[in-house]
């Protein structure tokens, strides 16, 4: 019975986070503020990309007090702080992380980050189809909102069944 009822918690917590992630996006995007970016290729945050052998490395540099409400991701993913130091809300709530460390974000992750320091932030994405095109990888690899992802989810369990 205990386990039903952290299950029932734990999913609680994840949909009072997608909650929250939504109607914040929803808030900045109602915004119109030239202090918002929605656009992956902002010199605000500039990105790296590196593809080698079935894996693609997206390394993302952020200044102090910078923010950054990060995409869906459909699937497992590690991601590494190189180098300063991020509070992170997700669905557990908010974490400190001071580089170096490494994490394991399970499908469906998405991160609000917030720099308290300068940082180099690396998430290392599965590209079993050696995809060379970015903007291709970054659709197979993540969703704008958590209504693509769970559409995405149903369309996959169907491939599969």
């Amino acid at each position: 019975m205990e386990e039903v009822i952290e299950i029932k918690n734990k999913l609680s917590n994840i949909e009072e986070f997608r909650n929250e992630i939504t109607s914040l996006e929803k808030v900045l995007r109602e915004s119109n503020s030239n202090r918002v970016t929605f656009d992956k290729r902002s010199p605000e945050f500039p990105l790296k990309h590196t593809i080698t052998d079935g894996v693609y490395v997206r390394q993302m540099t952020m200044k102090k007090g910078s923010f950054v409400l990060g995409a869906v991701h459909k699937r497992d993913h590690v991601w590494f702080l190189l180098t300063g130091y991020l509070v992170i809300k997700n669905e557990h709530g908010f974490e400190d992380y001071q580089a170096p460390c490494y994490v394991e974000a399970k499908s469906g992750a998405q991160r609000a980050i917030l720099a308290l320091e300068d940082s180099i932030f690396v998430t290392i994405h599965k590209n079993p189809d050696d995809i060379k095109d970015i903007e291709e990888l970054e659709r197979y690899n993540t969703c704008d909102t958590y209504e693509e992802y769970e559409k995405w989810i149903m369309e996959n369990k169907l491939k599969n069944t």
